[in-house]
């Protein structure tokens, strides 16, 4: 792999991240574009949810809504220590979140291995804090899920596909694997209305998916 050619983003120290705000960026949500359904619940009965970083969230998220058994989708900041963040603030680094979609499925129609696959072959997880040319800590790989049984499974197929990355001459995975209640906020933040599924609202819009080709093998 080529030298990184411009200096490693680094996360932000705690006592330099930025503080935030008191109310959120998207208070009252609208639904849906594409599925109609809300953003932030009540959802029906036996749903469940993970977090996922990727890179950009706009393409990231257009992965998931078209995927049978998905509920809802929406694009948000987890894993760093800014309340409420607003987009321009997580671009400065200083908030330590990611750029995530939180995706809210049946497990009985879409188990939850097929989520993260989809995930692992659609963006390149060696990268580190980039994903492309899109530079910064904000665009790690990065899985958060509520139960340890999840966590575990995101964990051990992270493994599985990092091994089947280095027989390709790809690095080692750097996902960042956390229940989302230890991340420092312990919580996922909404990301403005403009982010939320952002090409369906612009079908011109840009942001290119950085897979590796490299399959998870179902």
């Amino acid at each position: 792999m080529a030298p990184f050619p411009f200096p490693r983003p680094r996360m932000v120290d705690p006592a330099r991240a930025l503080r935030g705000g008191e109310h959120p960026v998207l208070p009252d949500p609208p639904p849906h574009r594409v599925l109609g359904t809300p953003l932030t619940g009540p959802w029906r009965a036996g749903q469940a949810e993970i977090f996922l970083g990727m890179g950009c969230f706009w393409g990231a998220e257009k992965l998931f809504w078209g995927l049978a058994g998905v509920e809802s989708t929406a694009v948000g900041y987890a894993g760093g220590y800014t309340a409420n963040p607003t987009y321009r603030e997580v671009c400065t680094g200083r908030t330590g979140h990611a750029e995530v979609v939180r995706v809210v499925y049946d497990p009985a129609r879409l188990p939850l291995r097929r989520v993260l696959a989809v995930m692992l072959e659609n963006h390149d997880p060696t990268q580190g804090h980039r994903q492309g040319a899109d530079v910064g800590t904000q665009y790690r790989s990065a899985i958060y899920a509520h139960a340890e049984e999840d966590l575990a499974q995101a964990r051990a197929m992270v493994g599985d596909y990092g091994a089947r990355l280095r027989e390709r001459g790809f690095g080692a995975p750097t996902t960042e694997l956390r229940l989302l209640g230890d991340t420092p906020a312990g919580r996922f933040f909404l990301a403005e209305e403009a982010h939320q599924q952002y090409l369906a609202a612009n079908p011109g819009g840009y942001c290119p998916v950085h897979a590796t080709g490299v399959s998870c093998g179902d």
